[in-house]
Formats: structure tokens, sequence, C-alpha cells
């Protein structure tokens, strides 16, 4: 959690403390909260092994109407779920992604100290397979180098295995998104697509998303009402991240945004 994340909660709290039981009430009486999208950060990850199948299928039976996820490209060119370049397994050794075939790759379990389960890498496949059934909305970073070419390929995997319009492309940097949205444009023409910039006030002026459509993904602790009216009123989508403690969770729902992504709730 960002040091700024850190005093916002530190001062709702103290602010709480000092107003008694009716500002409890009123601040965890969050109107819109019935017109919240839950996205399961990596899936059910608080109690799960982060990106695997497991994680998603509990995230889905937990309640959350989406999972968010991180694609990396194996060296033989599969498509497969990692935050980190590297993947740790169960025997104390890792291998990086981008060197390693997916054979070698899924040759062992993962390490997992968050349950009980034997799990083993996930693919981009899987991961869009679990979505259809339990028809949730993908929230998916690209991690890594990608050509154009390999852009392309994500996005039809996205629309053979699922449906690329229930695939919300995040990233930080603006170009990225600028190209995806090009290449959208001529290979899905007309379909409803959407891009989110994942954002904190590190990041700059957020307009430049609003002039170009596209929605965003802002830390809990950068959040602004003018920030979200502003999105609203141009027609795009605010989600917030990572929410994980009631207060964070509770101040993204008196903001009225249309995602929380948690690893928790």
């Amino acid at each position: 959690m960002s040091s700024k994340a850190k005093i916002v909660i530190i001062v709702i709290a103290a602010v709480i403390a000092l107003l008694g039981s009716g500002c409890l009430v009123f601040f965890f009486a969050a109107p819109g909260h019935e017109n919240v999208i839950m996205i399961g950060h990596r899936g059910y990850s608080s109690k799960n092994p982060d990106n695997t199948d497991v994680s998603f299928i509990r995230a889905a039976e937990h309640g959350s109407k989406g999972v968010e996820t991180d694609v990396r490209i194996t060296k033989d060119g599969v498509f497969v779920l990692s935050h980190d370049s590297d993947v740790k397994f169960e025997d104390g050794s890792s291998l990086k992604v981008a060197d390693s075939t997916y054979e070698q790759l899924i040759a062992k379990p993962l390490k997992n100290k968050k349950s009980k389960d034997t799990v083993y890498l996930c693919t981009l496949k899987r991961y869009l397979e679990i979505c259809k059934q339990y028809d949730m909305i993908c929230f998916i970073e690209l991690k890594g180098e990608y050509s154009d070419a390999q852009v392309e390929e994500v996005y039809k995997y996205f629309d053979t295995y699922y449906n690329v319009e229930k695939c919300i492309m995040q990233s930080f940097e603006f170009e990225n998104l600028t190209k995806a949205k090009e290449m959208c444009a001529r290979v899905f023409p007309g379909r409803k697509i959407r891009f989110m910039l994942t954002w904190g006030a590190t990041k700059g002026d957020y307009h430049k998303c609003i002039e170009n459509g596209f929605d965003i993904d802002s830390d809990f602790a950068s959040l602004t009402p003018k920030m979200v009216k502003e999105f609203h009123e141009n027609g795009l989508q605010v989600a917030c991240w990572t929410c994980n403690e009631p207060l964070s969770l509770h101040w993204a729902y008196w903001h009225n945004v249309d995602y929380i992504e948690s690893d928790v709730y």
C-alpha cells in the first residue's frame, strides 16, 4: 500500500473516532453498493494462490462478478498467467516465463502458501473458459514485451474463448492502450471494446484518458468526486484498486465507482 493510501485510511479512521458512532453509521451506509462490480484481484487471492484456476473459480463462488489477471508469453508462444516475470515452484526452484517453454513451466506444482491445493501455471485459455462459465468481466494486463502481432493474437483469443467485449485491457502505459484501440478498430469493427488506464496521482493528468475515450483504474487514495463525475459525464467508467480494508472499500463506494478490485471482498 502506498504512503498516501495509508494516510487516507488513518485520516478517515481518526474522523470516525472523533465523531463517534453516528459518523460510523453514515460512512458505512455508503450508497450504490448494488451497482458496483467487485473484481477479484488475481482471483480470490487473499485465500488462494494468485492467478490460478482455483483462485478464479473461488472468486466467482465468493460473489465476484469479474477477475483481474496478468498475461505473459512463454518462450514457445503460449499465453500464461503470472504477475511476476519468474514463476516459483513448490520445490523452491523458479523459471523465467519468457525464457522457458510451456512444458517446462507446467512440469512442477507452483509454490502455494495460501491453501492446501496443488496448483499449476494457468493459461489464458483456461482463464477465459472460467470467465465464460461464470459470466465474469475480465480485467487483463499484458506483462512483458509484445509485438503488434502478438497483441492482435491475444485479442483474438479473447473472442475465440469468450467475448472480446467482456475483456478490458488495462495498462499503466497510455501508448499501449492507444495501439490496442487502433488495432481493435481494424480487427473488430463495430464492437464495443473498452480500454482502461491504471492510474495514480503520480501518473499525471487523467484528462488525456477522457479525451481518448479510455476508462480509468485509480488508486483508491487518488479518487476524487470530481474525477468520477467527469468520467461518468463522458460515458466512461471508473475502477478503484486495491481495496482490501473496510475503510478503503467504503471510500470507493462513496465515490460511486463502477468497479472495485480487491484481494479480499
